[in-house]
């Protein structure tokens, strides 16, 4: 080869530190030519040299930027060199060399997945480097883009997944107006530590659940969803009141991963007529009761500690006279942090039942609400 003169220097550009090339070239002439054009660029740069292919799979390493491949070589014709160079080091940028004659056989190493390639013949420092250099990037800005492709793929997997965990109602009566919204305390997600249901068992009843798990990453998130699908499985097994958060407590400290993670729920049972609804606290928030007289927070007493701190904890119930026209506001005290609880509270119910919109609290929340106008028979 006979490599034309340098038009002058110039550096490996983005490439930070003391750039390692991989030369991979079986004329001993071209790739002396080769490194004194690339040392004369830029002194100091690393270039180890391979006269066969075998050679260069066996010297490629994670530190090597840019692999630099004659497609003549001994042991590889045609794009076999780069096809396993590619298949060794797929992160690693491809630069390859054609001779006159060849030109075509470098626009289908382009084709077949190598950065850009180079005629020896019209070879010289400057063009060597800068096409060194864009070979880099625009491996890096491959790169960038199939691990954007892989997370967006891996997202809308995960929210379909997430969105397949989040609770449907099981709810027959349609004299009760039911809302929820929810926004976990994590970014870019669908379930948090949060996690509420709604089940309309066979006699009539309707049992409504709300809880927090102490903290707000993944991990708290899966035990949300299992806690809640125990919930649900217990009351459609005819469990309800003290024995079922006993139940569901037992249940906790044998899925949780450290004896620090708590979680506090409510629980609220309205009785078939709908006039009437027992509610039991384990450390949480208490309900809002809206009746055509106003809005009021439930007493605070009677209640339990949150599920998982004591052992043998009992969780005393609080009955309460619904009336004809009624609403309860169930919630975590994601949407009270900061702002007065009433006003906070009030305001969720308001987004609870309008139409979806912003939301800028992160928690849970779910309402019942009847409006008296068809009764159900208590029997």
């Amino acid at each position: 080869m006979a490599a034309m003169p340098s038009r002058g220097a110039e550096r490996l550009l983005g490439v930070a530190g003391s750039p390692h090339l991989l030369l991979v070239e079986d004329d001993p002439g071209d790739a002396f030519l080769f490194e004194e054009l690339l040392t004369e660029a830029q002194p100091g740069l690393r270039i180890t040299v391979a006269a066969t292919l075998s050679e260069a799979l066996a010297a490629l390493r994670p530190d090597i930027q840019c692999v630099i491949v004659d497609l003549s070589l001994p042991d590889a014709q045609g794009l076999d060199a780069l096809h396993q160079v590619r298949e060794h080091s797929p992160t690693t940028a491809v630069l390859v060399l054609t001779g006159l004659a060849d030109a075509h056989v470098g626009v289908a190493a382009v084709a077949a997945g190598a950065q850009d390639y180079l005629v020896k013949q019209d070879a010289d420092g400057a063009l060597l480097t800068r096409a060194i250099s864009y070979a880099i990037e625009r491996k890096r800005a491959d790169e960038s883009e199939r691990q954007l492709v892989e997370a967006r793929a891996l997202s809308r997997e995960n929210a379909r997944l997430e969105r397949g965990l989040l609770p449907v109602p099981i709810l027959h009566d349609r004299t009760l107006r039911h809302h929820t919204r929810y926004r976990p305390g994590r970014d870019r997600a669908l379930l948090g530590g949060d996690f509420h249901d709604t089940v309309e068992t066979s006699d009539g009843a309707v049992h409504a659940v709300i809880g927090d798990v102490s903290g707000h990453g993944a991990d708290e998130a899966s035990l949300g969803v299992r806690l809640r699908m125990a919930w649900r499985t217990l009351v459609l097994g005819g469990h309800t009141g003290s024995r079922l958060l006993d139940t569901l407590d037992t249940v906790l400290q044998h899925e949780r991963w450290s004896d620090e993670i708590f979680t506090t729920a409510c629980m609220v049972t309205i009785a078939p007529d709908r006039r009437t609804a027992r509610v039991y606290r384990a450390g949480h928030p208490c309900p809002l009761f809206f009746s055509p007289d106003g809005v009021e927070a439930l007493p605070a007493e009677p209640r339990g500690p949150a599920l998982g701190l004591l052992p043998g904890a009992r969780w005393p119930a609080a009955d309460l006279e619904l009336g004809d026209e009624w609403g309860l506001l169930l919630y975590t005290d994601g949407l009270i942090e900061g702002a007065p609880a009433r006003t906070a509270a009030i305001s969720t119910w308001r987004a609870c039942c309008a139409s979806p919109g912003p939301r800028t609290r992160k928690g849970g929340a779910a309402t019942c609400s009847s409006t008296g106008s068809s009764p159900r028979p208590s029997g």
